[in-house]
């Protein structure tokens, strides 16, 4: 996957306009896709833009949740929103990755 272009993606999403973010940013794409790469067994492939878009969502969710401190009515963490979790779901099923 081309990193760069997620992390300017993401940015755009965030409206974050200036590279004061990037290193951090950086690290999160890559924690991700490394994620879907290594522990999922996913190919990823760097013209699909269902791809792309879903690192980049991903990424930005990672982003914006690294600080929240919310918890479910039962007292745990916030899990991966369902969006995601059902967009991961069928790329795994998609691609054949390992089953989580």
């Amino acid at each position: 996957m081309d990193e760069a272009q997620i992390l300017a993606l993401v940015k755009e999403r965030l409206g974050i306009r200036t590279a004061v973010r990037d290193t951090y940013l950086t690290a999160i794409v890559r924690s991700v896709v490394q994620e879907l790469e290594d522990q999922h067994k996913l190919v990823l492939d760097p013209n699909n833009a269902y791809h792309l878009m879903f690192c980049v969502d991903y990424s930005t969710w990672r982003y914006q949740s690294a600080d929240n401190s919310e918890t479910s009515f039962t007292g745990q963490p916030l899990s991966m929103p369902r969006h995601l979790q059902f967009r991961l779901h069928n790329l795994l099923v998609h691609l054949g990755g390992v089953q989580t």
